[in-house]
């Protein structure tokens, strides 16, 4: 994986005298243009053996004897224990409460971060921001928020630990960012048009845009197969916005992962989405609760894209919100150990960060307390919370610290999160 420019310089300085002691600390999308902050800018690791003392000679007497060896052979030497990794030791450096942070990526209005995006990465250590709903202000203005953003990072906030830095550009509708400097990028129908090709060669220097003003994560691309143009219509979050690289699974794994390409190439992480996938329902999960999938199995066709952009890898997947029917109707996805734990990790063998969609604004998400809605994501796998909606951050990172302290299984997960997302962090 290619190391993010503000990221590949994570430096083992915050490992201080006594981070060795890992045993010690316990280691082991809104709608389109609506300015509505969202996950997605949606529509917003033989001695030798002594030799012992030569045999003395014996006296006849004594010559049937068993010689004795004069010492005792010694045993093998233990072997030295293994030293933790560089992210090992980073994880030991910081406490509960900063390793949580990690766990979160918060708004901040591309126009201007408020107060509460400002106290969730100083107060509540948030380790990973997104700009969020619509500017058009150009690169120097933009370059200049994102520095006030990473400038947040300190010993007390972040433990040293540099953000990642995301936003939503995908193109036609979803491009959070315009203006001097930024390219107007097309829809991803239009831009699958161009061939793999030129696109992996246009997103490249869309990611260049995005590099230059110190953004490191783009939530895109989009690799959700909607089933038909003529189903597209009615396919709210997708197909309506014309966010889809075509119908069939392999153009969709082919163009949206010539994007991903691109992406990487200009040392941008790029976020595939939404997984399982949201081509077959019909309402956004974004402003409508109970949006399922009826259709979707764990081993659809239409997860080739995903698979594809973990085997070539992609180090993000974001989950969508909705219900799957016929994988986990109980749950919706980043609420489901099946989706995240059983399909991502064990069928497809992904290692990088899961990540959820808004769970603080969106309207799927309305019966669930803000506590709830991290206890129940991290619960289930979870790796990193976006969250649309700072005020939400002091409730649900305090939930998440709360239960870590009380419930060992739980602060397990809790660190292995945190783990991955400092190896992400570190190129690994």
């Amino acid at each position: 994986m290619r190391k993010s420019p503000s990221i590949a310089s994570l430096s083992v300085s915050i490992a201080t005298a006594g981070v060795l002691m890992v045993t010690a600390a316990g280691c082991a999308g809104g709608t389109p243009n609506s300015g509505q902050s969202s996950a997605e800018g949606t529509p917003s690791v033989a001695p030798s053996a002594p030799s012992g003392t030569p045999a003395p000679t014996t006296p006849p007497a004594l010559a049937t004897q068993s010689a004795v060896p004069s010492t005792p052979p010694s045993a093998a030497p233990a072997p030295p224990p293994s030293q933790p990794s560089t992210t090992e030791q980073q994880l030991a450096a910081l406490s509960l409460e900063q390793r949580v942070g990690q766990l979160f990526m918060v708004a901040a209005k591309a126009t201007g971060a408020e107060p509460g995006t400002m106290q969730a990465l100083t107060k509540y250590h948030a380790g990973n921001v997104y700009l969020s709903g619509r500017s058009k202000a150009g690169t120097a203005p933009t370059a200049s928020l994102v520095s006030s953003l990473t400038g947040t990072v300190s010993t007390a906030t972040t433990g040293g630990v540099p953000l990642f830095v995301a936003t939503d550009q995908e193109g036609g509708y979803v491009q959070v960012l315009s203006g001097p400097g930024f390219s107007s990028i097309p829809t991803a129908l239009i831009q699958a048009s161009s061939g793999a090709e030129k696109l992996r060669a246009d997103a490249a220097t869309w990611g260049k845009e995005l590099s230059s003003v110190g953004v490191n994560v783009n939530l895109a691309p989009v690799l959700d197969t909607v089933t038909s143009p003529q189903f597209a219509p009615s396919n709210a979050p997708i197909g309506q916005f014309q966010r889809e690289y075509g119908y069939d699974p392999a153009n969709v794994s082919l163009l949206g992962n010539a994007f991903a390409e691109g992406m990487k190439d200009a040392g941008v992480e790029p976020v595939v989405k939404h997984f399982p996938g949201l081509g077959r329902v019909v309402p956004n999960t974004d402003v409508t609760s109970d949006v399922r999938d009826t259709a979707t199995t764990r081993n659809d066709p239409a997860l080739e894209p995903f698979h594809a952009a973990i085997k070539s890898g992609a180090q993000w997947v974001m989950v969508s919100n909705a219900y799957y029917d016929k994988i986990d109707a109980a749950n919706i996805a980043p609420f489901s150990s099946i989706v995240m734990d059983s399909m991502l990790r064990a069928d497809a063998g992904f290692k990088g960060i899961v990540l959820s969609d808004d769970l603080c604004s969106a309207a799927q998400l309305e019966a669930w307390s803000d506590a709830e809605r991290a206890l129940n994501f991290f619960g289930a796998g979870g790796t990193m919370l976006v969250c649309a909606d700072p005020t939400s951050i002091p409730a649900m990172h305090q939930a998440v610290v709360q239960k870590a302290t009380a419930d060992p299984d739980f602060r397990a997960k809790v660190d292995a999160a945190a783990l991955t997302v400092l190896r992400v962090k570190a190129g690994q």
